[in-house]
């Protein structure tokens, strides 16, 4: 009886195991340069879908704090995404523009690229993979 009380809770286990491995992979954005303690960092992972278009499929909403944060999203699935920061200082939930249309407030983007003028899905994104990752942002 014990054995087979041990055969199937081994059984269990493993089964619980390979369910926890397909659901995704562990995103670890680490932002850098966090200039002031005030207001709050706001975050979204993007699609193609939802890029500069609508909420993310992940975000988030830290509160300010000089030099470095670090945020972690779980169960990200295989496929092409985008990530997008904010150091929104005065606490309106929105960018701010100056009247020649430069931001006034930190942000950072995923991807490589700095284009003149809004991003594109194709500027920010990057593939996610079976394997955990890091992006590194800096404002």
């Amino acid at each position: 009886m014990k054995k087979l009380l041990f055969t199937i809770t081994v059984l269990a286990m493993t089964l619980t195991m390979n369910a926890q491995e397909n659901e995704g992979i562990t995103l670890t954005v680490i932002i850098e340069n966090v200039l002031n303690d005030d207001g709050h960092i706001l975050s979204g992972l993007h699609t193609a879908d939802t890029f500069m278009r609508a909420e993310g499929i992940k975000t988030s909403k830290n509160k300010a704090e000089t030099g470095e944060l670090v945020l972690t999203f779980e169960n990200i699935q295989p496929g092409d995404y985008a990530f997008s920061v904010l150091h929104d200082a005065n606490d309106n939930n929105r960018m701010d523009f100056a009247t020649n249309g430069m931001p006034t407030e930190d942000y950072a983007m995923s991807g490589n690229s700095m284009p003149m003028g809004p991003p594109t899905f194709n500027d920010a994104k990057f593939t996610v993979t079976s394997e955990d990752m890091e992006l590194r942002l800096r404002f």
